[in-house]
């Protein structure tokens, strides 16, 4: 067998629709659509091991609780497991009533008699028929000319028609699909669907679901709406249909092909939670969904709690969920870069100022909250990251509002770290970074505080008399200054020779209420005019300042 020099020649371009005005490319999406979850029959096909009766059940009551009202079980003739689940959760009335549940079939006499079958008792359900209509199908697959191409969809009608004609307690639904839509001709699909039609006299208060799979998806998003714009605009009784969407992701753009089909008129999309379905996998209904929830539309489905609904999916599908999956991966709202974590960092302080509910933070295009994840998370350290991160999981994990100069002088430490160890920083590795670069909390520190008293001296002065451990070794210090920080500085030069001059101090409470503590933070200079910071902490801001002091003398020891 011989190479092709240039492979591409065994294509062609996908040819244009004659639409002369289109319209929907001036329109926006402005409501939810009908939803239609076909994990349990389409992605419950494109798993290695479908689930059984046990996870089938588990995945329906998850879409029903996040909002789901269309439903599509199962494909009843494919076997007894498919049937007995079906009939079981019609007889163990399981199925709420405001929750409508669909069966596949193809258009086989006995497929239909069994779906039905399977249904028996239901206060309502959608059965939904599907046969192969472009040229490919035809011609390769079934060898069959358009006429009986038409005839199979009308056979298949008629049964279901006669089926539920014979359990009329049930207030049934049909749904026809021109399978493989998206590659026939678009006069021969709709000639197919009006046959349909015509057998099941749709009623604008009883509407046919016209469902037009792009089975294959083998052109641009755009020519899939152009495709639906032109169904709907040459389809007789227009109004006694709904138009419904399932798109696959063969080309990687499954969800925005049905965003411009809703666009373009449809009414209803089909899909699957994260996408699962055969090959590439069908439209993503939470990244829809989530899409229209960005541009102030409320989607009527509850992902507020996404990775509870990531944990079902898995365990039901036995596929992950892609850590960069749109919205619900594990890293989707996490920044490493420098740049962005410290963009991040000034979007959540701006929040806490502005006067309007408006979400603004760069790089987060919805709020994670929303979707009950944790700010904590969204800033993560490893040694691509900015002083921006570390600082971010400082003040999330510990209260700390480190100076900026601070941050640029901690910054080193953190980089340090990162490239030692090779891989993330968590909030304990950075926080046991921070305590060991400026002697916070630590034992091993040359000056400890052990106690203290401060005193007001007839003149203004203030008087500091205190213990302090230095190198383990008690003393009793004391010294005179202007503030109690300064009499701290003089109590280290007169009793150690060490000088220190500041050059900023800054303080806040590290929590609210009765019981919070106080950070304070010392840039000072020491004698080789080196920038020397300390850190102190303590429920007493006094005393956290005095221990910022003798922080920054341990880091003072350090550099000399």
């Amino acid at each position: 067998m011989s190479m092709l020099r240039d492979p591409s020649v065994k294509y062609s371009p996908f040819p244009q629709v004659p639409l002369a005005e289109r319209q929907w490319p001036t329109r926006t999406i402005t409501a939810a659509p009908r939803w239609l979850s076909t994990d349990l029959r389409d992605g419950n096909q494109a798993i290695v091991d479908p689930m059984d009766a046990h996870k089938k059940g588990r995945f329906f009551d998850l879409l029903v609780e996040i909002g789901v009202k269309e439903i599509e079980v199962g494909f009843p003739s494919a076997g007894a497991t498919e049937f007995d689940f079906i009939s079981g959760l019609v007889r163990d009335g399981r199925v709420p009533d405001d929750v409508l549940v669909q069966v596949l079939t193809q258009s086989r006499e006995d497929l239909i008699r069994t779906s039905f079958a399977s249904l028996a008792g239901a206060k309502q359900a959608i059965v939904h028929l599907y046969n192969a209509v472009s040229p490919a199908w035809r011609e390769v697959v079934f060898g069959m000319s358009k006429e009986q191409v038409r005839d199979i969809a009308v056979h298949g009608a008629k049964i279901m028609r006669d089926e539920a004609a014979r359990q009329p307690d049930t207030a049934w639904h049909f749904q026809y699909s021109p399978e493989t839509f998206s590659t026939a001709e678009l006069d021969f699909s709709l000639e197919v669907c009006e046959a349909v039609m015509e057998v099941l006299a749709p009623t604008p208060e009883h509407p046919i679901i016209l469902n037009l799979p792009a089975t294959v998806e083998a052109a641009t998003p755009n020519i899939y709406a152009d495709q639906v714009e032109y169904f709907i605009g040459n389809l007789p009784a227009r109004d006694s249909a709904v138009i419904s969407l399932h798109t696959h992701n063969d080309r990687g753009t499954g969800v925005a092909a049905a965003e411009l089909a809703l666009m373009a008129g449809a009414d209803r999309v089909e899909g699957c939670l994260f996408g699962n379905g055969e090959r590439t996998g069908n439209c993503c209904l939470v990244t829809m969904a989530l899409n229209m929830y960005t541009q102030g539309v409320d989607p009527q489905l509850d992902f507020s709690d996404i990775d509870r609904v990531i944990e079902t999916v898995e365990y039901c599908n036995e596929l992950p969920v892609h850590q960069r999956h749109p919205y619900g991966g594990e890293l989707v709202y996490t920044a490493f870069s420098g740049s962005h974590q410290d963009a991040i960092k000034k979007g959540f302080s701006a929040l806490e100022t502005q006067n309007d509910p408006h979400w603004r933070v760069p790089y987060l295009p919805i709020d994670p909250a929303d979707l009950g994840r944790s700010y904590e998370a969204v800033i993560r350290v490893n040694s691509q990251s900015g002083k921006g991160g570390f600082a971010w999981v400082l003040e999330q994990d510990q209260g700390l509002k480190l100076p900026k100069k601070m941050q640029a002088d901690f910054s080193p430490h953190v980089q340090r770290m990162a490239d030692e160890v090779g891989r993330e920083l968590n909030a304990t590795d950075i926080w046991e970074a921070f305590k060991a670069a400026y002697h916070v909390q630590t034992a091993d520190k040359h000056f400890q505080l052990v106690d203290y008293e401060e005193r007001r001296g007839s003149d203004g002065t203030r008087l500091f008399t205190g213990t302090i451990a230095v190198a383990g070794q008690e003393q009793t210090v004391s010294g005179r200054g202007n503030g109690l920080i300064s009499s701290v500085l003089t109590t280290l030069e007169d009793a150690f020779g060490l000088s220190l001059e500041v050059v900023d101090y800054t303080e806040h409470a590290l929590t609210a209420g009765r019981d919070s503590r106080a950070a304070a933070y010392l840039e000072c200079r020491d004698a080789a005019g080196r920038t020397i910071w300390g850190c102190g902490v303590d429920e007493d801001v006094a005393t956290a300042s005095v221990r910022a002091v003798l922080s920054a003398a341990n880091s003072a020891m350090d550099a000399a």
